[in-house]
């Protein structure tokens, strides 16, 4: 079976970071030179992965233009002989179909990945949260779920070891063992706190999803802050089959909020060849 679609929800408001995303995405925040979707994006390609829905809102048109053609700009770069960033530009959209629908009131992530549907078709997919940027070791990080989904045949979550911290922020896993790094994922307690959490492992991140997620969908009634969750979608399809988790290997960085964001910038300003000497004596001299 060959995956090629996916699916990245950017309708959400962007409150932890008012008030820049007044006016900016906060799907379009720069880590150094590149948007924090593009570098998803990157990854989805080396996972070969080359039909992706954008779900967005009518104030995040800046996504749309982002991922689309600009023939004035590469004209512009062309005659001013600007060859290497011409290169960079059309990498953007090299190989790869770009597709938005938009989700016209904040309904939850649930109703978002709802509004791709017809994008999706009758075929497994990929729903990666812009808020999680995953990066892959030696095989890609979406490759990685894709050999999960081939041997299992259910629907795959991500899950990372954590800390305290985190399992008072993240959903964190109930699981029962199955191999290595899969497990069979029992239930997902949402933000326990140390006292409950059934484990140290956090949902975050990617997920391969089954067409019949959007069926459930259409039957799971309003949670939390009256919003459609996918997570409750996922836990009646549990009830029914397994539903697996993964600790993948790879590098996990929290964008979605202000020191995730500003420790992402820091770990891959040192990982650039160009950037890294500078910026260390930088760290050094603080």
């Amino acid at each position: 079976m060959e995956f090629k679609k996916a699916v990245i929800p950017c309708a959400g408001i962007g409150t932890r970071f008012l008030p820049a995303t007044k006016a900016i995405p906060k799907e379009l925040f720069p880590i150094i030179d590149k948007p924090i979707t593009q570098l998803i994006v990157d990854e989805f390609k080396r996972s070969n992965i080359s039909n992706i829905t954008f779900v967005i809102n009518k104030e995040k048109e800046a996504i749309k233009n982002y991922f689309s053609s600009d023939k004035k700009l590469e004209a512009m770069l062309k005659s001013r002989q600007k060859t290497d960033l011409l290169k960079e530009i059309k990498k953007i959209n090299e190989g790869t179909k770009f597709n938005f629908v938009y989700q016209n009131e904040p309904k939850g992530n649930g109703d978002a990945v709802l509004c791709a549907e017809k994008m999706i078709g009758n075929e497994p997919f990929i729903v990666n949260w812009a808020d999680d940027l995953i990066i892959g070791g030696k095989v890609p990080y979406f490759t990685q779920l894709i050999e999960v989904y081939k041997k299992y045949r259910g629907i795959v979550l991500s899950v990372v070891k954590t800390d305290e911290a985190g399992q008072r922020r993240y959903g964190i896993i109930k699981p029962k063992r199955i191999s290595s790094r899969v497990f069979q994922v029992i239930s997902v307690v949402e933000k326990p706190g140390p006292e409950r959490a059934p484990s140290n492992l956090a949902h975050i991140g990617g997920f391969i999803l089954t067409p019949k997620i959007f069926k459930f969908l259409k039957k799971t009634k309003p949670g939390r802050d009256g919003e459609i969750w996918l997570q409750d979608a996922i836990s009646e399809i549990s009830k029914k089959e397994p539903v697996y988790a993964y600790e993948f290997d790879g590098q996990y960085y929290d964008v979605g909020e202000k020191l995730g964001f500003l420790k992402t910038i820091v770990k891959m300003t040192l990982q650039r060849e160009d950037l890294k000497e500078d910026f260390q004596k930088f760290l050094n001299n603080l």
